[in-house]
């Protein structure tokens, strides 16, 4: 039995498969809860509700969009077709642009993704702590730092773009057969509603391509960071991580490279430990915005220039963001 007490060598691969499996087991059952409400979303809610609900003012009709996700929580691999369905239905440029940064980032299972992911956990206040609306800020600054940097300010950078489009007409932004097919798109009599098990079909149908598709990103994703954590000279990344000017955009890029689901890309990056809070918020918020697979996506509904311009517009802003509003953060977070 004295086999049993001996154990294994350390390897090269070893060290990588370790780290590999460990990330899958933790961002997995993540990856699956978002890609089920994604596909219950496409289902079962009307394209017409969301339009319908918002404010008529445009911009709190843009404010609001940016909240759409805490409430209709939607994953950016699906996020574009949608968009571009609710565009053609009359939906607001403003609101859909929002909504389409936003809802990757603003939603309940990235929040708690993220926090898992960063270790971090918020206790309950006591009943007359959390009625004082900075208490409960404070506390939430404090306990779950990363989860509250990352909506806060991937709602802010969204309704920065939604409103910034909101002064631009569709011909300048759309591509010419989604633009006109806006205002030209012939009157055709509502269809049937598709029974309950139709439904039930479809968004299973939904979540099991969206599983597969973006559990393929995650699987490769998660491989390259755990060769990166247990194979890379360290030595090397500190040259990078050690100038904040040349770690944000590092891992910015990184993230467009990685293109990573928003509901596992906080199980990536946490595990990069020389890297900095700030870098690691300029990760989150802009991966979930802008990644090789969007940006093939957002080709079918914007103008060339309008997606370079989002990628260099929202690189800059993000990258310029990150590090004073981490440090808002911190002080929000301080007594």
């Amino acid at each position: 039995m004295m086999f049993l007490a001996v154990s294994p060598e350390p390897s090269r691969v070893g060290d990588v498969l370790m780290s590999f499996l460990s990330i899958i087991f933790e961002g997995a059952p993540f990856l699956l809860a978002g890609t089920l409400i994604s596909g219950f979303i496409d289902a079962f809610l009307p394209a017409k509700l969301i339009d319908r609900a918002l404010p008529r003012n445009t911009v709190l009709a843009t404010l609001f969009a940016g909240l759409l996700g805490l409430i209709l929580p939607m994953c950016e691999c699906a996020i574009v077709p949608v968009i571009r369905r609710l565009v053609q239905k009359g939906l607001p440029l403003s609101c859909a642009i929002t909504y389409m940064l936003a809802a990757p980032i603003m939603n309940p299972i990235v929040a708690i993704s993220t926090a898992t992911a960063f270790k971090e956990s918020v206790k309950l206040l006591q009943w007359s702590d959390a009625v004082h609306p900075l208490a409960l800020v404070q506390h939430l600054c404090a306990t779950a730092p990363m989860a509250v940097s990352r909506l806060s300010l991937g709602y802010l950078v969204a309704v920065l773009a939604g409103l910034l489009v909101a002064f631009m007409k569709p011909a300048q932004i759309l591509r010419p057969e989604v633009a006109g097919s806006i205002d030209n798109a012939p009157a055709t009599p509502e269809a049937r509603p598709a029974l309950l098990g139709a439904k039930l079909v479809k968004a299973l149908r939904t979540a099991m391509r969206d599983f597969l598709d973006t559990g393929t990103y995650f699987a490769i994703g998660v491989a390259i960071t755990s060769f990166f954590n247990t194979q890379v000279n360290q030595a090397i990344i500190e040259r990078i991580t050690g100038n904040e000017w040349l770690a944000i955009p590092a891992l910015m890029l990184l993230a467009v490279a990685l293109s990573l689901c928003s509901t596992i890309d906080a199980f990536i990056v946490a595990a990069m430990a020389s890297f900095s809070f700030t870098a690691k918020l300029a990760f989150l918020v802009f991966g979930p915005m802008m990644d090789f697979k969007l940006l093939f996506m957002y080709s079918a509904v914007f103008k060339r220039r309008m997606v370079l311009g989002m990628f260099v517009g929202l690189m800059f802003v993000v990258g310029m963001l990150s590090s004073p509003w981490a440090s808002l953060i911190h002080r929000l977070a301080t007594p």
